[in-house]
C-alpha cells in the first residue's frame, strides 16, 4: 500500500490558477500510475487526469483538456495537477490516487482529498 497526501487546494476566482500536489510514501512511487479525481457536492466522483509510471503518457477528461496539466517527479514521490483557467464548475474535492495499469482503470490507493473552490 502507498499513502497519499494532497495539498494545494483553496479558493480562487474564475480564470485563476492553482497547483495541487500529492506526495506518496510507502512502496516505490515510480511503480504506480497516478491519477487525479474530483467529487462535487451531490455528484459522483469523476476522473480528471492520469499519468503513467515515467510520465510518458497522460490522459485527461474532456472537461479539463487544455486547461489542466498532470506531471510527476519520481525523485520527490510527488504528482502535480496544474489547473489554469479555472471555472466555477471545477469546484470540488480533488483526490489523488495510485494504480498499476495503463490505460488507467483501477486505482487501489486514495488520498483524503483537498478542496478547490472557484468563485464566479
Amino acid at each position: 500500500q502507498v499513502q497519499l497526501v494532497e495539498s494545494g487546494g483553496g479558493l480562487v476566482q474564475a480564470g485563476g490558477s492553482l497547483r495541487l500536489s500529492c506526495t506518496a510514501s510507502g512502496r516505490t512511487f515510480s511503480s504506480y500510475v497516478m491519477g487525479w479525481f474530483r467529487q462535487a457536492p451531490g455528484k459522483e466522483r469523476e476522473f480528471v487526469a492520469a499519468i503513467s509510471w515515467s510520465g510518458g503518457n497522460r490522459k485527461y477528461a474532456d472537461s479539463v483538456q487544455g486547461r489542466f496539466t498532470i506531471s510527476r517527479d519520481n525523485a520527490k514521490n510527488t504528482v502535480y495537477l496544474q489547473m489554469n483557467s479555472l471555472k466555477p464548475e471545477d469546484t470540488a474535492n480533488y483526490y489523488c490516487a495510485a494504480g498499476g495499469n495503463w490505460p488507467p482503470e483501477d486505482f487501489g490507493s486514495w488520498g483524503q482529498g483537498t478542496q478547490v473552490t472557484v468563485s464566479s
